[in-house]
C-alpha cells in the first residue's frame, strides 16, 4: 500500500515505515502529525485518485527530527560592473516517519 501526499508545495510517494524529509512543520521531536492532503491511495490494485484530494484520507506520521540542510552558496555577479553579492542559505526541514495510511472516499 502506498499514498501520494502533498506538503510544503511538493508531492511525496510514501508507504508505511518510510522516512521522508519535508519542508519544516510545526512540532517537537516525537509529536505525531496528520497530513490530510492525500492525492492518491493504492492498495493491491485498488487505486483511489482524488479530484484533487481524497475525502477522508490522511497519513499519520511521527516527527523524527527537526533540522537545517547543508549550506548552499548564493552568488550573484554582473561582469565588468564591480557587482558581486555572496550569501549563504540553510533550508529548515522536518524528518517524518510514516506510521499509518488511512483510506478515503474516491
Amino acid at each position: 500500500m502506498f499514498a501520494v501526499l502533498e506538503t510544503g508545495g511538493k508531492q511525496y510517494k510514501v508507504t508505511k515505515g518510510d522516512t521522508i524529509s519535508v519542508e519544516k512543520l510545526a512540532g517537537e521531536v516525537g509529536d505525531q502529525v496528520e497530513i490530510g492532503k492525500v492525492l492518491m491511495v493504492a492498495d493491491d490494485g485498488d487505486v483511489k485518485v482524488g479530484h484533487p484530494l481524497l475525502d477522508g484520507a490522511s497519513v499519520k506520521a511521527e516527527i523524527v527530527a527537526q533540522g537545517r540542510a547543508k549550506k548552499i552558496v548564493v552568488f550573484k555577479m554582473k561582469r565588468r560592473k564591480n557587482y558581486r553579492r555572496k550569501a549563504g542559505h540553510r533550508q529548515p526541514f522536518t524528518e517524518l516517519r510514516i506510521l499509518d495510511i488511512a483510506h478515503g472516499e474516491g
